[in-house]
């Protein structure tokens, strides 16, 4: 009730977004998701897992009152066990430490495993669609995706990393891990803390912890209207929290997807681990790229879910074919969510472009109004881009008949992968 008075009460506040394309976006953001816009958010970019965990652990290690961490991934392994003891450490000097995962995304991860932080005062606990067993879980079900850590309600992370030691490149079975998280300093926070709080109370239900009290977050929240100062201050990135799932029909994601691809003009680049869209993300592209917008793809050089993979090649010859440039990342495992076009428009997040994301998933990305974020993420991808090779009709046509069948039977299987 409190989010929904919040919401109204805000509703004017796209007008104070630069550009008319940005604010029609924040607009449709907010009457489809009630996603709200915060202007005082300072935004660091990570690409590299082992400088994105050395920033969070330094930010665990001086937390002072609340740690909320949810992840679809944590395992018990080494940087695992590094980002628990960080936790542990918090818990002992009183802070309140709530973890939320995913029973199935952390397999191998028992409870007991939380045990000392339990002892310690934290709380820990799976997000409420898993049952006690993952292997009682098929790929199916819903999952929670997320990865948010909020910390004293002022400092936010959001993105792709999950916490286990292949996001530090340390699995040899994928090499490098390309991915991409944003370290958040803002009102933007509290918005993912509201997010948490949601997932975590939900969860309660089955383990009764206690539920988490937001009376210290939305008893006397406002947000900051920029000042004529803030809107020149271009360290500030105005931003939307935007979350979608299988408890609700908004698919508010996807949506936002395909408006940034509708309203671009220039450029969209986009890095995506699975390459399996629905067909209005899949058209959107193609009408972008036949109206003279530089429409640019990213996936993986490399398979982690075989079905996948080849569905990905499938969507990514048929792109081509259409006048969308695909290139495929050879310097690893590229596992970014990320989008940006035109100089301002962005989103970074949890949401790979599959139907699992836009429908069964639990998941949350950060859309941005900021040229020099959106600067930045560009430079990312065309710097990924000296390490990729781009797809032609040519290649696809090199592939063998058994190769073409196994696109075209995991296409088949797209809506479930």
């Amino acid at each position: 009730k409190k989010q929904h008075r919040l919401i109204n009460k805000h509703r004017l506040l796209p007008a104070a977004v630069k550009h008319t394309k940005d604010r029609m976006m924040v607009q449709a953001l907010l009457n489809n998701s009630e996603s709200l816009i915060t202007f005082d958010n300072q935004v660091e970019l990570f690409t590299d897992g082992h400088v994105k965990f050395a920033h969070l652990i330094d930010d665990l290690n001086h937390a002072h009152s609340m740690i909320s961490l949810e992840y679809y991934t944590f395992y018990d392994d080494g940087l695992g066990n590094r980002v628990l003891q960080a936790l542990e450490k918090a818990a002992s000097r009183g802070v309140k430490v709530r973890v939320l995962y995913d029973a199935s995304g952390s397999r191998g991860t028992k409870p007991s495993f939380f045990a000392h932080l339990r002892e310690l005062g934290g709380d820990a606990q799976p997000f409420v669609s898993a049952p006690a067993h993952w292997f009682m879980t098929p790929r199916m079900n819903y999952h929670l995706h997320r990865k948010l850590v909020i910390i004293d309600h002022q400092v936010g992370y959001i993105g792709g990393f999950n916490i286990g030691d292949q996001y530090l490149g340390l699995a040899p079975k994928f090499g490098y891990w390309r991915d991409t998280h944003l370290r958040v300093a803002g009102q933007a926070a509290q918005i993912m803390e509201v997010r948490f709080a949601m997932d975590w109370n939900t969860s309660c239900r089955r383990s009764r912890l206690p539920k988490m009290n937001l009376d210290h977050t939305l008893g006397s929240f406002t947000i900051k209207r920029p000042t004529s100062e803030d809107m020149q201050h271009h360290e500030l990135v105005p931003m939307q929290i935007v979350s979608s799932g299988p408890d609700n029909q908004r698919f508010a994601i996807r949506r936002g997807y395909e408006n940034l691809i509708s309203r671009a003009t220039q450029y969209v680049y986009i890095q995506t681990p699975y390459l399996i869209p629905e067909p209005s993300v899949l058209e959107a592209l193609i009408i972008a790229a036949h109206s003279g917008v530089d429409v640019r793809v990213m996936i993986p050089c490399k398979p982690d879910h075989p079905f996948v993979y080849r569905a990905t090649e499938y969507y990514a010859k048929y792109l081509v074919n259409n006048g969308v440039k695909v290139y495929k990342y050879d310097h690893g495992f590229i596992h970014a969510k990320t989008m940006v076009a035109d100089g301002t428009l962005a989103s970074v997040g949890s949401a790979n472009m599959d139907y699992r994301s836009f429908s069964l998933n639990f998941e949350v990305n950060a859309f941005t109004y900021s040229h020099e974020l959106a600067e930045r993420l560009r430079d990312a991808f065309e710097q990924d881009l000296q390490q990729s090779t781009r797809l032609t009709p040519e290649y696809f046509d090199q592939q063998t008949r058994w190769h073409q069948f196994k696109e075209y039977f995991s296409r088949l299987l797209s809506p479930i992968l």
